[in-house]
């Protein structure tokens, strides 16, 4: 995934405002990705009782909606479809359904069930040949946000299909960190902190320098590099890119993001950074521009109210929203 750099490492106490305050960061694997876990506090003791709070959140979520664990909600969704709805936590049920609220909101560029499709793609950023056109076609049939079916007063979720599968890969991560976030901001005496969940960030309150937190974009040809920073605070900015998921069938560039109405995996488009107050909905809205191309998902971003983007395509053209302030390099 790509790197959302952020100048504030954190590494020891620093004054703000005339206080005093104390830090600290854990990197960890959770949900197959790497987490960085940053809390800002009055002293060291409350900052490492919220790392840990953050991290225990999120293994939480992992352990509910996880598809590759086989006791979870999630894979009991998924072994009953076409036979019987499944009961579920009022917590997941939720998370279907804002899923597909936002399902609605793209027109079906974000979907949930496409995770049929997931012995299909290989994206090992190698040179292969496309799958059988008639493979993708059975598996992309069971795809379609509108056969997930909601009970809401017996809160039980079935997918009318046999087959069909639905996954979070694309807000997962999202909702885990405003998760987590949820949850350090209510300890006592914690003054910000930052959930970076591979490119799906979220940062409030303080860091060492001012109220702000200063996070660089990374240039996806080179990710050691940036190609310009934004002024955060209580906001989240994800970041989706085929850096290290794609392949290459005759000098095509394929990401790893697969297009809900074909099957097939998105061209044309490196990265999509979305920002906006809500790191689950900067997730799915990432995903979702990926699928419309530039010109539809500029259109559905500028359309929508707090949430900025920036695109770059294929030939490592720039394309901002109406309203972003991105700040760059000299």
């Amino acid at each position: 995934m790509p790197r959302l750099l952020y100048s504030a490492l954190f590494l020891f106490p620093f004054s703000l405002i005339g206080q005093s305050f104390s830090s600290a960061k854990k990197e960890v694997k959770l949900m197959g990705s790497h987490f960085e876990i940053t809390a800002v506090a009055t002293n060291d003791t409350i900052a490492w009782k919220a790392v840990e709070a953050g991290i225990g959140e999120i293994q939480r979520i992992e352990n509910l909606i996880s598809s590759w664990d086989k006791e979870s909600q999630t894979s009991q969704i998924n072994r009953n479809a076409g036979v019987k709805a499944v009961i579920v936590d009022k917590e997941l049920f939720d998370l279907i359904y804002r899923s597909k609220k936002i399902s609605k909101l793209t027109d079906g560029a974000f979907d949930i069930s496409f995770a049929s499709m997931d012995r299909i793609w290989s994206f090992d950023g190698q040179e292969q040949m496309l799958p059988n056109s008639d493979l993708v076609a059975q598996a992309s049939a069971k795809i379609n946000w509108q056969n997930i079916i909601l009970d809401k007063e017996r809160r039980s979720v079935f997918l009318i299909k046999k087959g069909m599968k639905i996954g979070f890969g694309a807000i997962g991560k999202g909702y885990a960190a405003n998760k987590a976030k949820a949850l350090m901001s209510t300890i006592k005496d914690v003054k910000g902190g930052l959930v970076n969940a591979s490119g799906d960030l979220i940062a409030w309150g303080f860091n060492n320098k001012s109220s702000n937190w200063s996070i660089q974009i990374a240039d996806p040809k080179d990710q050691s590099k940036s190609i310009g920073w934004l002024s955060l605070n209580d906001m989240s900015i994800v970041t989706s890119g085929d850096y290290e998921r794609f392949f290459t069938t005759n000098g095509v560039r394929y990401a790893h993001i697969i297009d809900p109405k074909t099957g097939y995996p998105t061209t044309g488009i490196k990265s999509v950074s979305i920002i906006c107050p809500d790191a689950e909905l900067a997730d799915a809205l990432a995903t979702s521009v990926f699928v419309l191309g530039a010109t539809e998902g500029l259109q559905l971003i500028n359309g929508l109210n707090q949430i900025e983007c920036i695109i770059i395509t294929d030939n490592d053209r720039l394309i901002t929203s109406n309203n972003l302030q991105l700040n760059y390099y000299e």
